[in-house]
């Protein structure tokens, strides 16, 4: 059991609690504690202590937050504040969130859940709380100024409503939408079945982010909030390949991955070694007689899909934006196409001024995928992470799915690389093969249809008689 104290020790939490700065202690003694979350790192599933059960999501590079009960209701409490999120290793954000992070925590509940949320505002204007997809009374559907008022600075609003419908979900502002999104102000939800349900499958793990973006300048750490299309930081729960965990499974579980999108553009989230179907969107699970194996689903702007397989393929599997410049880090853009062109005459001159200076793309991209040159403090390289033979040449929007039949149930350690068996790799031609790979480890099919037995079809062909067309 993942337990209350185990959780704080986990989070790095000293005693578990923020004050809200304008809540008296009297007011703070009936509210449920702020939990507050800073590292980015994937935390455990949090194992319901209490209500109705469910099988825990797992966040990536974030976490579940934590409610009480109170008299037959579910309490949460979310402080919506400035936060610094680290992208990835080298480089920081000033952003805004939730308890600390950005994205911020996620919300499991149980269909059926009658849930109470104390929302804290220590932003430096006023905002509110949408819940995207929820089905409640109007009140609390949280577009200030429309619903309700705006939530001022330093006050706590309250929202309570029943979780309808089983799903996946989002939650964010309906308040300076452009700037509070745009400074990463947005959070998952899932809600669990209340027990069994025919359009929702059991699976052994269950994975969940979102997807966002950010305008920063190189050596700058707060973000654009004007910008519209030319965002150059693309990232899953606001972490940009390598600083996004791997997803590390066991052969033969059943797996759900979760994706909400509330960036500005559409993603087509693209699986290599596996077929998933899409079981959901944020209007619910989808019919069982709609869905088709598919590698890549477009998650639009403001959408949710749910997608789940089999993971049956051993290996570390790349799991990404299938839009290139998705793949990319900030370095990556406005940077000239120099393919073709030869330098060496003029990069003599230059040298001899600026001893430092290097030609980019002169052969194509790949090369800044190796180069340690310098760049700006707080910032990543265009395209960055090492693997076991050499360069990813990845950024952005990327990570990998690891299988193993040896990661045990429940385990979600980074497994290390996967190590080919012989025979199965690709490899450099030298000459003749004398004795080729036999596909020994070649799998079956996923997915297969069952076979239809032939039959044998008498065609009978009958001409039209007469007319103006008779005996042709």
């Amino acid at each position: 059991m993942f337990n209350r104290r185990r959780f704080f020790k986990s989070l790095g939490i000293a005693g578990g609690a923020v004050a809200a700065a304008s809540v008296s202690r009297v007011a703070m003694a009936a509210l449920p504690e702020p939990i507050i979350q800073t590292t980015p790192d994937t935390m455990p599933p949090l194992v319901p202590k209490d209500g109705r059960p469910y099988n825990p999501v797992v966040t990536l590079n974030g976490w579940t937050l934590p409610w009480r009960m109170n008299k037959g209701v579910k309490e949460f409490h979310l402080v919506a504040e400035p936060v610094i999120r680290e992208i990835a290793p080298g480089m920081k954000a000033h952003l805004w969130g939730y308890n600390g992070q950005s994205p911020g925590p996620t919300i499991e509940v149980v269909e059926g859940d009658r849930v109470r949320f104390f929302v804290t505002n220590k932003l430096p204007e006023h905002t509110t709380i949408h819940w995207h997809g929820q089905r409640l009374p109007n009140g609390m559907d949280g577009v200030g100024g429309l619903n309700q008022k705006q939530i001022d600075p330093g006050k706590t609003f309250v929202y309570e409503f029943v979780a309808r419908r089983p799903g996946t979900f989002m939650y964010h502002p309906h308040a300076d939408e452009m700037t509070q999104m745009a400074m990463g102000m947005m959070g998952f939800w899932v809600t669990h079945p209340k027990g069994s349900h025919p359009l929702i499958d059991p699976v052994d793990r269950d994975f969940c982010f979102l997807l966002n973006a950010y305008d920063i300048d190189p050596g700058s750490a707060t973000p654009k909030v004007n910008t519209m299309i030319d965002f150059n930081l693309w990232t899953w729960n606001s972490r940009a390949f390598p600083g996004i965990d791997t997803l590390n499974v066991r052969k033969g579980d059943r797996v759900r991955i979760r994706i909400g999108n509330l960036t500005m553009t559409n993603h087509p989230i693209h699986l290599h070694g596996h077929e998933f179907v899409v079981s959901g969107t944020d209007g619910g699970p989808t019919p069982k007689g709609s869905r088709w194996p598919e590698v890549t689903t477009d998650v639009a702007v403001g959408q949710m899909r749910q997608v789940d397989f089999l993971a049956d393929e051993e290996g570390d599997w790349a799991f990404h934006c299938h839009k290139s410049h998705h793949t990319m880090n900030a370095m990556g853009h406005n940077v000239p196409t120099m393919i073709g062109v030869d330098h060496r005459e003029i990069v003599s001159k230059i040298t001899s001024l600026i001893p430092e200076y290097m030609v980019m793309g002169e052969r194509g991209m790949a090369d800044m995928g190796e180069m340690e040159m310098q760049i700006p403090d707080n910032t990543l390289p265009m395209m960055t992470g090492a693997g076991p033979y050499g360069p990813v040449e990845m950024g952005g929007m990327f990570t990998m799915l690891k299988v193993r039949r040896d990661q045990k149930p429940g385990d979600y350690k980074d497994p290390g690389w996967y190590k080919q068996p012989e025979g199965t790799q690709a490899f450099e031609w030298t000459g003749a093969l004398t004795e080729p790979a036999r596909f020994k480890s070649e799998g079956r099919q996923s997915m297969s249809l069952k076979e239809t037995p032939k039959k044998e079809v008498e065609v009978t062909v009958k001409k039209p008689a007469g007319g103006a067309h008779g005996g042709h």
